[in-house]
């Protein structure tokens, strides 16, 4: 039979209050586990955070997450977008993240040979004549001031109603609905958050969005078609073209 001393019987006290020690850090570990969940509301099984929850819903809400108008949503993307894309892959969605004009959007999915054959969650809305119009002289007029190191891009609602009633056909005799058409597009641009307001009624900010909508090539298809439209002859609109040529090489340079 083995004698216990006073020293024994301490050292066995002492290490039988470790291993409860140790026992009670694994419970803790446990509790502080099920505490940093991300779930929000009962059987809640969602891998992303609130703030990133937040950001998803805003991106599948709007056109596009843009620094200006979502400050905090678009850095959260901006930050990990891998969760963002990982599930809009899910709904035959991809992301798109513009860090040069901090714009987010989502936009259908294609296969390698550009045929959409998946199902589709997005709706394609075409542009009336008009908005196409001011959609192509404000891509015009963003890409020149850029250009001339101006970050602040400005333009007087006027100036966009004449340069939309300079395409009206020889044989349009409604002009007062022709004007009506033409403040209709510059309200519908605004809704859309590609022109924004200014502390001056009539004078509006054009946003940096409108180059993720329309990159330099599909403005050069845009403008062919105006040119054609407007009766213009080729020789003027190849001499335009090659401006907007001058703008991209200088785009790719800032870029």
């Amino acid at each position: 039979m083995t004698d216990f001393n006073g020293d024994d019987l301490d050292d066995f006290t002492h290490d039988t209050d470790d291993v409860f020690t140790d026992l009670d850090d694994d419970f803790t570990d446990a509790d502080e586990t099920q505490e940093s969940t991300l779930a929000l509301f009962p059987d809640d099984s969602g891998g992303l955070s609130l703030p990133q929850r937040r950001a998803f819903v805003c991106l599948l809400k709007n056109r596009f997450v843009s620094a200006i108008d979502n400050p905090v949503e678009w850095r959260v993307i901006r930050e990990d977008p891998e969760p963002f894309k990982s599930r809009l892959n899910d709904m035959f969605l991809d992301l798109h993240l513009d860090l040069q004009h901090e714009v987010a959007f989502k936009r259908q999915a294609a296969t390698d040979g550009g045929a959409r054959e998946f199902p589709t969650l997005l709706h394609d809305i075409a542009y009336t004549r008009e908005e196409t119009i001011l959609l192509a002289f404000l891509r015009m007029r963003f890409q020149s001031e850029r250009a001339s190191g101006h970050e602040d891009v400005t333009v007087d609602r006027d100036e966009m109603l004449t340069h939309v009633a300079s395409f009206r056909p020889a044989h349009a005799t409604n002009r007062s609905g022709d004007a009506a058409k033409a403040n209709n597009a510059v309200d519908n641009l605004i809704k859309a958050k590609v022109l924004r307001k200014t502390n001056d009624s009539d004078r509006l900010r054009v946003s940096p969005v409108i180059a993720v909508l329309l990159p330099l090539p599909r403005l050069h298809e845009l403008f062919e078609w105006l040119m054609s439209q407007n009766g213009t002859p080729s020789d003027e609109s190849t001499d335009h073209a090659g401006d907007l040529d001058t703008d991209r090489d200088t785009d790719e340079a800032l870029s």
